[in-house]
């Protein structure tokens, strides 16, 4: 049996399909895993997001010790609760994780939120606690919240509807990647699914009261399949299939997270990987014949080399198979894929495939 968030009793109420997933019990999926996709994509759907690391930095050193950890820069976050998505990076280069940083927020102005993945949990933890000893910080692990992700071109108003005029306002007032408290809880516009919405951290006393009033406003559970589908449409990574350890940022199309104006641990091994030439590229892929495509299946450049796809599915918004794939660098339009003793043909395209409902390949 694995860690339960606080609404495992809701999950089960609703019959959801539960799984393993980064030492977690999860919902997988409750009616189908289409219906969520399109919950989310058409109105609003939630997903129970709490298996996630909530971490608390304070201390005089913080921004010194975020910018020697971070191979992002977060001395560009000017504005209160403003977030920026992060790698943290080993000495080699390689992905130990990804994760978001928010900036303190008025009513909090010392106190820097992290969030972090819950299957690198104890990696996580061990390199960050390291690295804070050179440092005058305190990290605190915040195991009392949980969080929902309530997603969809409704969202806002949901979510002002169920809590009220403040609430309201502040959810109106904020910027895309900026969150802001509203009493115990704090509020956020962020998410994992290419669409409008908020991710909201509560006291765990309060989550399964607030679960029951989404579903009373009609907001659909979502479990992870759908959040797979989803994020893949939307051109996101997750960790430990697009990168990971041994991959660098250069080579998981994070490129654009790497700030080179500031000295970071990795930063070195990026600069010799750069110089050197980067010798893989993560693309997108459009399968052009029928079949499915997943992770760890062989791609052929044709003249050129070999690769795999790292992550795969069907696209519901597009209804047709996509996929992530790491391949010999180079400019290409077409690849082929095996499957099952196959070669299928793909097209190469740049992610996204989907945001905000509309398609973009």
């Amino acid at each position: 049996m694995g860690h339960k968030t606080a609404l495992y009793g809701e999950h089960l109420a609703l019959n959801a399909r539960i799984v393993d997933f980064g030492g977690w019990d999860m919902p997988v999926q409750y009616t189908s895993v289409l219906a969520e996709h399109h919950a989310v994509r058409r109105a609003v759907g939630m997903f129970d997001v709490s298996h996630m690391t909530f971490l608390e930095l304070t201390g005089p050193d913080a921004v010194a010790y975020l910018q020697h950890l971070l191979a992002n820069d977060v001395t560009r976050l000017k504005s209160a609760g403003k977030a920026l998505y992060s790698a943290m990076l080993n000495e080699q280069g390689g992905v130990i994780d990804d994760l978001i940083v928010y900036a303190p927020t008025v009513h909090h102005p010392d106190l820097w939120r992290v969030i972090v993945n819950c299957g690198t949990h104890d990696k996580d933890l061990a390199w960050m606690l390291a690295h804070a000893a050179n440092f005058r910080v305190s990290l605190k692990e915040r195991t009392d919240l949980a969080m929902l992700a309530i997603q969809g071109p409704q969202a806002y108003r949901v979510v002002s509807d169920i809590l009220g005029v403040e609430a309201g306002a502040i959810i109106q007032a904020l910027k895309p990647f900026q969150g802001r408290e509203f009493d115990d809880w704090f509020i956020a516009r962020t998410g994992y699914t290419g669409e409008e919405g908020l991710e909201i951290l509560v006291p765990e006393a309060k989550v399964a009261t607030f679960w029951q009033q989404l579903l009373a406003a009609g907001v659909l559970p979502c479990g992870l399949a759908a959040r797979d589908t989803l994020r893949l449409e939307a051109g996101m990574n997750l960790y430990g299939n697009d990168m990971d350890d041994n991959i660098s940022p250069l080579a998981a199309n994070m490129a654009w997270t790497i700030a080179w104006d500031h000295d970071f641990i990795g930063k070195a091994a990026l600069v010799a990987e750069k110089e050197a030439g980067v010798k893989q590229q993560l693309v997108g892929l459009v399968l052009q014949d029928k079949g499915v495509l997943r992770s760890h299946q062989k791609v052929i450049v044709d003249g050129v080399g070999e690769g795999e796809t790292t992550s795969g599915t069907f696209s519901p918004t597009m209804e047709k198979s996509i996929a992530f794939a790491r391949i010999p660098a180079g400019d290409y339009s077409q690849v082929w894929v095996e499957i099952r003793g196959k070669r299928l043909a793909a097209t190469v395209v740049k992610p996204p495939f989907v945001r905000l409902g509309k398609v973009l390949v």
